[in-house]
């Protein structure tokens, strides 16, 4: 999907024409048709490479999420027998959570059975309803808990590869009623529990008996967190609201208020600077306020009470339904499991750069449980300079080090990245600036130089987000590991990174960032994506049918595709459904 022909930059909104509408559709569902059929064909090609009589290793995967999921459509080596455990049968496309509140998209269409996912796969496949209690790392066993039957049953599973990504849950910061008070949004079930309420909030509100500032309070829709979801399902509640209910409840129309709840300076603070003024203006303009600056202290259940950042002023306002969309926090058994492998302070699990479990053995993981400890450079600064200086002399040439730099940049990204940030070009310029303007091919560093010239680069270093996307990532890359294992025994494991002898068996984990959405209501989307032209950011109509586009090619299935379409499709023409089912 390289031409993005329907991708221009609007400054300001204007109204859609029907027939361009559905021009731009049928060029949205084909562009992401033409991505899905892509891969659809690179899905097929599965490799056989183990003989009928070669002992199977069992690889057992925890959890159905995007990371889970992501490795078990990546993984083609028949030689493994996988067992799947987790408590949903299914692949949620979270994504579009916030369109299934609003009806926008119906929950059967963002869901896709995971044993169609990997039916046609030849590996050994077997899936496990149940919720893992405990990981024993040293007897390599997962304890486990099913509900399906009446009473609780527990059993054990063993395995030789245990890839944990089981995500993480809503972490509340300890608030006072998040948990009794609040709906949150990481599950199909989460959001229609939170369409119910949007109904049943109206219908409340339609009662004869309730007097007006009840109906204020009960038709007041509060959303905790200026993140992507948050903002994201505030303009979706605005669009279902100003374009379906108040023609159902025209009685009750202007009392419905939607507020907008954010700690920090402002909302969608991951994003470029102009998509946050462009956010935060079109909401104001729309009338959903926006409250930045405000830290949620507590939660009743009619109020909500808030603290100024700047002031310190506490303050509370009533409210009918409140949804916690802000910040990730760690499964019990996680906590349980890192505590036993000695990573009790940290707040997720740490792993390497291959995404092995630190101080474990054949244990990985993905997605939002886990986290990448990348290696600092200077942790590793000797051994990097002794493999550089090749004929011992105890000094590096630009040369000797130009032969080493593309693996130190591969082992140690944060190199690369202040390579970029500091605008230069390659080594030579890192030299000239250690050195001196006078830094040509002649010039020779010792250890102590070496030490200055990359003593900045581990300032470069940054955690991934808690995305889809770095999840998604992460499970194909385990699984080109899993898919190459037997060819790649022969390597030995080192520490360092380097071509030759003693190198790594596979290349470190690299993210690379695709870009992002911000949907914004009333078929506006803010896109930032490396491949628009300029400088990557487009706001806007057309914005909107990329996201179509690209939501559409990235379902697991053409079951979902097809079905997420028409949801669509519908939504357009008969408007969104207000039945409380």
């Amino acid at each position: 999907m390289k031409d993005f022909g329907i991708v221009q930059k609007i400054s300001r909104p204007f109204r859609a024409n029907p027939r361009l509408t559905n021009i731009l559709l049928v060029v949205a569902v084909s562009g992401g048709g033409y991505v899905a059929y892509a891969q659809a064909n690179s899905d097929s090609d599965l490799i056989s490479s183990s003989a009928p009589d070669v002992e199977r290793k069992k690889v057992v995967v925890l959890g159905t999420g995007w990371a889970g999921t992501s490795f078990l459509r990546s993984l083609k080596n028949s030689s493994y027998d996988v067992h799947v455990v987790s408590p949903r049968n299914y692949f949620a496309f979270t994504p579009l959570l916030p369109s299934v509140t609003c009806g926008t998209v119906e929950p059967r269409s963002i869901v896709e059975p995971i044993r169609n996912i990997v039916r046609k796969k030849k590996i050994g496949f077997q899936f496990t309803e149940a919720e893992c209690l405990k990981i024993d790392a040293k007897e390599k066993k997962v304890y486990c808990r099913s509900n399906l039957e009446n009473g609780e049953k527990e059993f054990v599973v063993d395995y030789d590869y245990l890839v944990i990504s089981v995500g993480a849950n809503v972490n509340t910061f300890n608030t006072p009623g998040v948990m009794e008070n609040c709906h949150f949004l990481k599950e199909v079930e989460d959001a229609q529990k939170i369409r119910k309420t949007v109904i049943e909030c109206f219908e409340k509100a339609s009662l004869p008996t309730v007097s007006d500032e009840e109906k204020e309070r009960i038709l007041h829709f509060a959303v905790v967190g200026g993140g992507p979801t948050g903002v994201e399902f505030a303009a979706e509640l605005h669009d279902y609201v100003n374009e379906d209910l108040v023609k159902l409840y025209p009685g009750v129309k202007d009392k419905v208020k939607i507020t907008l709840l954010e700690a920090g300076n402002h909302i969608l603070s991951m994003f470029d600077k102009r998509i946050t003024e462009f956010a935060e203006e079109k909401f104001r303009r729309e009338g959903i306020n926006v409250k930045t600056g405000a830290m949620v202290t507590k939660v009743d259940d009619k109020q909500i009470t808030t603290k100024e950042m700047k002031t310190g002023e506490i303050s509370t306002m009533p409210y009918g339904m409140a949804l916690w969309s802000t910040g990730i926090g760690t499964r019990p058994f996680i906590r349980d499991f890192m505590n036993q492998i000695g990573q009790a302070n940290r707040r997720v699990l740490a792993t390497d750069e291959w995404l092995r479990v630190e101080g474990c053995d054949k244990v990985y993981a993905l997605g939002d449980c886990a986290t990448i400890n990348q290696r600092k450079v200077l942790e590793d600064i000797t051994a990097i300079f002794s493999k550089a200086d090749k004929d011992k002399s105890g000094t590096l040439t630009v040369q000797e080090w130009k032969e080493v730099i593309n693996d130190i940049c591969e082992r140690y990204p944060q190199v690369e990245l202040y390579l970029k940030n500091m605008q230069m070009r390659d080594i030579v310029d890192l030299l000239k600036e250690t050195k001196g303007a006078s830094a040509t091919k002649s010039v020779e560093l010792n250890i102590e130089d070496f030490k200055t010239a990359l003593s900045k680069v581990d300032s470069q270093m940054k955690m991934l987000p808690a995305t889809a996307q770095v999840a998604a990532q992460e499970g194909a890359y385990l699984a080109s590991c899993f898919n190459r294992m037997e060819k790649c025994e022969k390597y030995p494991e080192g520490p360092l990174r380097f071509r030759g002898e003693g190198r790594h068996r596979f290349h470190p984990f690299r993210y690379k960032h695709l870009g992002q959405f911000a949907p914004l209501g009333g078929e506006q989307t803010a896109a930032q994506l490396p491949v628009l032209p300029g400088d990557g950011v487009s706001i806007g109509y057309s914005s909107q049918w990329l996201w179509y586009s690209v939501y559409a090619s990235k379902q697991v299935s053409w079951r979902n595709r097809g079905m997420v379409i028409s949801d669509w499709v519908r939504r357009f023409i008969f408007g969104r459904d207000s039945s409380q089912i």
